[in-house]
Order: structure tokens, then C-alpha cells, then sequence
């Protein structure tokens, strides 16, 4: 284990073999809240422009993926597939938060927190890379898609900027979706799926709280308007839709109300 939290963020970051990205992720996460690392070094390496990857899955573009039909056993694989990569990402841009900005005059709670993320999206990804395991499939079977590292390449210089558009619009997502997810295939009968969904939505709710906790104190600290300057970011920096329906009610309990979101879509539907 490396002797700081960056160095060890950035060994994990790098790693391309999945299951020593997760073990030094939770390790650098335990080591850290036992305040056993120091936050950074002057020997502490570069931060990489690209996560360590193994050589599968084929990253394609977006529409280039199949649509997954839930009623069949490859498609609910297919819904996994996608959803443990979507957590390898959270795993690296948790780590990326940490080591890229550990130079900025930020408290160290902020630390606290997205190392606990990280941990966080390290167990959701090894639920949904087992259960994958237990159908008879793996992570890397199936082609994936390479968008959500662009987030973390249009804000690697501005940290505010990051909060907007990970966990703000990209996890916040997660609220509006995985509960649904989560009925359907228990309606299906796949509730050993629908038991980790839920484990993650649980997880999520927090992690949009932690974005916007911090996202509203660099606001304050730079005297702007919160939701504004929200606005004005995921305009600049995000390249997809915010589109409903929008989970309200989550969204708000982890301080992500209305007034940041709702003007960014064309719609106004909401559950």
C-alpha cells in the first residue's frame, strides 16, 4: 500500500486487472479512514488521463449496443453487463475526484467521503460482476460503451464542474431508474438482481448527497448561486439529455431539488 491516499487512489485508478482495482480501492479506503495515509506526497505519481482496462469488453459506440429484452435470461445479462460497467466507471471517477484535486485547499471530509464512494462502488460492481458469475457469464463478455470516462475528461479542470455532472446528473440518474429496474425483475423472478439494485439505489441516494453537499459548498465559497451555476455547467460539460421522469422525492432528500434540474428539460414529467 503506498503511503498516500493520492498515491493510492492513483494505483487503483491505473490497475487493469479488476479484481486488484477493487481490493487496493477498499484497501486505500480502510487505510484511510484510519487515518493510516497521509493525503499526498511529493513522490506520488502522475495522475493517468485513462483508467488501467483489461483487454475486454470491446468498448463501442453507444448505438452500437443491443437493446436488452428483460424477459430473457441473455437479456437480463445483458442489463448486468451494463450495469457492472457503469459501476467499474463510478469506482475510477470516485478515484479520479481524489487524486486529481488532493492538491486543492479542500477539508479533508471531502476525502472522507469520496473515498467512501469508491468503496461503495467497489462492492456494487463485485455483487453485479458475481451474480453475473452465477448466470454463466463475466464482465468483459458482452461489448460496452466508453461515455462516461468522457465526463471525467471535460471536467478534469475544474472540480465544480465535475460534482455537476458525475454525481449530479449522471448518479442522480441512477435515482430515477434503478427502482423500477428493481420491480421489473422482480416481477420476472430475478430477485437475487433486484436485491443488489436495491443495495445500490440505497448507495446512490448518499452519493448524490455527497455531490451536492459539495457542490453547494465551493458555490458558496465562491459567493454564486447554487442551482445556477449548476445549470450553466451541465450545459457547458454535458453532452447528453437531462430528461424525466425525474424521482423527485430522492432527488430532494439528497439535496438535488427541482430548481437545479427541471430547467435543463424540455419536459416537466415527474413520478
Amino acid at each position: 500500500m503506498p503511503d498516500s491516499l493520492r498515491a493510492a487512489a492513483i494505483d487503483a485508478l491505473s490497475a487493469a486487472d479488476l479484481d486488484r482495482k477493487v481490493l487496493v480501492t477498499r484497501s486505500a479506503a480502510g487505510a484511510w479512514r484510519a487515518r493510516t495515509l497521509s493525503l499526498r506526497a511529493p513522490t506520488d505519481p502522475v495522475t493517468p488521463t485513462r483508467p488501467g482496462r483489461p483487454e475486454k469488453p470491446d468498448l463501442v459506440a453507444p448505438r452500437l449496443l443491443k437493446k436488452r429484452n428483460l424477459n430473457s435470461e441473455s437479456g437480463r445479462i445483458a442489463l448486468i453487463h451494463a450495469l457492472a460497467h457503469i459501476e467499474l466507471n463510478a469506482i475510477d471517477l470516485a478515484l479520479d475526484i481524489v487524486a486529481r484535486f488532493a492538491a486543492q485547499n479542500i477539508p479533508l471530509s471531502f476525502f472522507d467521503n469520496w473515498m467512501q464512494v469508491a468503496d461503495d462502488e467497489a462492492r456494487h460492481f463485485t455483487l453485479l460482476r458475481d451474480r453475473l458469475r452465477e448466470m454463466g457469464a463475466d464482465y468483459g463478455d458482452l461489448p460496452a460503451h466508453d461515455g462516461l470516462w468522457q465526463a471525467a475528461t471535460d471536467t478534469s479542470g475544474d472540480l465544480t464542474a465535475r460534482l455537476a455532472i458525475v454525481p449530479l446528473v449522471l448518479e442522480a440518474r441512477g435515482l430515477d431508474v434503478t427502482p423500477g429496474l428493481a420491480t421489473t425483475l422482480r416481477d420476472l423472478g430475478d430477485t437475487q438482481t433486484a436485491a443488489i439494485l436495491d443495495v445500490i439505489y440505497n448507495d446512490e441516494k448518499t452519493h448524490v448527497a455527497v455531490g451536492a453537499k459539495w457542490f453547494r459548498f465551493f458555490c458558496a465559497r465562491e459567493g454564486v448561486h447554487a442551482a445556477d451555476r449548476f445549470r450553466v455547467l451541465v450545459r457547458k460539460h454535458f453532452h447528453g439529455q437531462v430528461k424525466p421522469p425525474f424521482n423527485d422525492r430522492a432527488r430532494s432528500a439528497a439535496g438535488l431539488t427541482p430548481l437545479f434540474y427541471r430547467a435543463l428539460s424540455s419536459a416537466s414529467m415527474s413520478r
